[in-house]
């Protein structure tokens, strides 16, 4: 027979099924996504860029970013891969918003620019993104952003829940850090409960 395909070749053949939202959203947060698409043998590489070039979905966008910024899956192209993240962060996706802010601020593929980074990070921050919200206060407690910021920041850090210690030890310092920088009226202000 021309299509006589042994068992064991059957067994490595496996489709990959394209990301839900929430499956890539989940690996995104836990900064996976790279290693998923690498994982699943670069399959999905056309449907990715598809999503993310026609459809504009953020969160195809913001892989499809990442994937041209590290040259994962396809040949390197930073400028453009940042492009696609911005395309993300613009949509509301926080964490493109995230990513871009902790960039500028580290300098990564980008300029070094903790102002820039602010900006981005407070953004991620008000969408309630936990990772974004410690990078803030740690760039105000450098001295970077506006003083009128940190009773938000000391607020969002206030009411965050986390069951992993060192994110844990990472907010209490953070709420430290802005006390210092904070009248006591105002941190007595920032720790209302976060509905209210």
């Amino acid at each position: 027979m021309l299509f006589d395909v042994s068992a064991k070749a059957a067994d490595e053949i496996r489709a990959v099924q394209l990301y839900s939202q929430d499956e890539l959203l989940g690996l995104i947060n836990k900064n996976e996504h790279l290693s998923r698409v690498v994982l699943d043998d670069c399959q999905l590489v056309q449907d990715i860029q598809a999503r993310a070039e026609t459809l504009k979905i953020p969160s195809y966008q913001f892989l499809w970013g990442d994937m041209l910024a590290w040259g994962v899956c396809v040949d390197a192209e930073p400028e453009r891969g940042i492009n696609f993240m911005h395309q993300a962060a613009d949509q509301g996706l926080s964490a493109g918003l995230e990513q871009l802010g902790r960039y500028y601020s580290q300098g990564k593929l980008v300029q070094k620019d903790k102002e820039r980074a602010v900006v981005f990070l407070r953004e991620a921050s008000v969408l309630g993104h936990l990772k974004a919200q410690i990078q803030l206060a740690e760039l105000f407690i450098e001295g970077y952003g506006s003083p009128y910021d940190y009773e938000d920041a000391y607020h969002w850090l206030y009411n965050a829940i986390t069951a992993d210690k060192t994110t844990h030890t990472k907010i209490a310092n953070c709420m430290l850090g802005l006390e210092k920088l904070m009248h006591p009226k105002v941190v007595r202000k920032a720790k209302r409960p976060l509905n209210s």
